[in-house]
């Protein structure tokens, strides 16, 4: 869908991007503020973040409680959200175009005037404590903080963040909130129709009522390598692993769509390279691979299932070709696909008003910067082989790695498979020579 972007500064210190899109019925809006987990005053109260989160929509300035904001909220089919990471507390709202200001007032009244009482915080302790426990039900939700600890990311994991939780106070919730939510902490993005309305659209953030306050800095953990961390479940049938190898920067847009092609032919398909190996032999119904740029690291990550006895062909699978790839066993033929592939999914990543903003999100709130949508085309077509094995190279030359499974056997297997990995770093020193 054609769009236009546009980036406001407001008198009040927030800012943000108004994205109009002529044709649009619903409006799509989010609020960021860095208020994750990671800027909790105390590692005691850890789930103060997530906790507060789960209360976003409660008794506030208007209403008495959470039902009834809920019920004015969605009677016109509107629907919102709000989510807490490592560094993020995110509120979002879709709505039909009609209600646009009715619903961006309800999204005021929630983020700048919760009131906060002890009966929907005990309600909300329980409800985060149940998703937490839910969540160590799951292989891959309780290997990957793991492996996040033993690479030297300052978080907990999901049981450590469990045994916080009866911690939290009142006061402790309200605190964060006053320190977090503040306007110049604050990132939004607003998509929609939005021609005639821009002028009422700045006066009414112009509005809320939060601290000027002062944007919060990411925190930054010095990464290093680790040895294979087994977590034993008696009913893991199988082995659940992950991979995580990092490089100590912030990745430019050049690498990461040379790492995305990258990942599009080792794994992005069913004729991948590694997983359409794998599939073909039946070692492994499922495996993916992905790079995430961050602000002081950026990782690449491996991670799937496979049978226990079948785990050995898989990763070998994995070095081998991983091993062609670093040796620069790129064919044209790679590339072309590749590029076609990505040009099919950029054309289709824009349907909707959602996915329009959420093409801007993840950079915007982490850095303020603005991508270029009309621009990705010629960046998909200007990817090079070149490029693509330099920068995976970096990856082992820094040799901030490890690997985590979750499985019923014992660490023998484990061994042996981070082993096999250890083989990619054959080339370690020619790659030094020639990054």
């Amino acid at each position: 869908m054609k769009h236009t972007v546009e980036e406001i500064k407001l008198k009040n210190g927030a800012r943000g991007l108004l994205i109009d899109v002529p044709n649009a019925t619903v409006m799509s809006t989010q609020f960021h503020f860095r208020a994750g987990n990671r800027y909790v005053r105390d590692k005691e109260i850890y789930e103060t973040a997530h906790v507060m989160e789960h209360m976003a929509f409660g008794a506030n300035e208007k209403f008495r409680s959470e039902h009834a904001y809920e019920q004015e909220f969605t009677k016109n089919g509107a629907y919102h959200n709000a989510y807490t990471s490592d560094y993020s507390m995110v509120y979002e709202a879709d709505c039909a175009d009609f209600e646009w200001d009715r619903i961006l007032e309800l999204q005021r009244l929630a983020i700048t005037t919760p009131r906060f009482n002890v009966e929907e915080l005990e309600a909300e302790k329980g409800n985060v404590r149940s998703e937490l426990t839910g969540y160590l039900n799951n292989h891959n939700r309780v290997m990957w903080p793991r492996i996040q600890q033993a690479l030297g990311e300052d978080i907990l994991s999901y049981n450590q963040r469990l045994k916080t939780i009866n911690n939290i106070s009142l006061k402790d919730i309200k605190e964060h909130h006053k320190r977090t939510h503040t306007l110049r902490n604050m990132r939004f993005i607003i998509a929609g129709k939005l021609s005639g309305r821009k002028t009422a659209i700045k006066e009414s953030l112009e509005k809320w009522q939060l601290d000027a306050g002062e944007r919060f800095e990411i925190p930054h953990d010095e990464l290093h390598g680790a040895n294979p961390i087994l977590i034993r479940r008696k009913e893991a049938s199988n082995l659940t692993f992950g991979w995580s190898l990092n490089v100590p920067r912030e990745l430019n847009d050049e690498e990461v769509n040379a790492m995305n092609f990258i990942n599009h032919i080792l794994t992005g398909t069913m004729s991948s390279r590694i997983f359409g190996a794998a599939r073909k032999k039946g070692v492994a119904y499922g495996m993916f691979s992905e790079t995430s740029p961050g602000f002081f690291n950026s990782s690449w990550d491996f991670g799937g299932q496979v049978n226990l006895e079948m785990a050995e062909e898989l990763f070998d699978i994995i070095v081998r070709e991983l091993r062609r790839v670093l040796n620069g066993v790129i064919s044209p033929e790679d590339i072309e696909n590749t590029k076609s592939y990505a040009l099919g999914r950029y054309q289709m990543g824009a349907q909707t008003v959602g996915q329009i903003s959420n093409f801007y999100t993840n950079r915007y709130f982490s850095d303020d910067f603005v991508k270029d949508y009309d621009g990705v085309p010629a960046a998909i077509l200007a990817v090079t082989p070149e490029q693509m094995i330099e920068t995976a190279r970096q990856f082992f030359v820094a040799d901030a790695w490890t690997l985590a499974a979750v499985s019923s056997d014992d660490k023998t297997l484990l061994l042996k498979l981070s082993d096999k990995l250890r083989l990619t770093q054959i080339g370690r020193a020619s790659c030094r020579e020639r990054v």
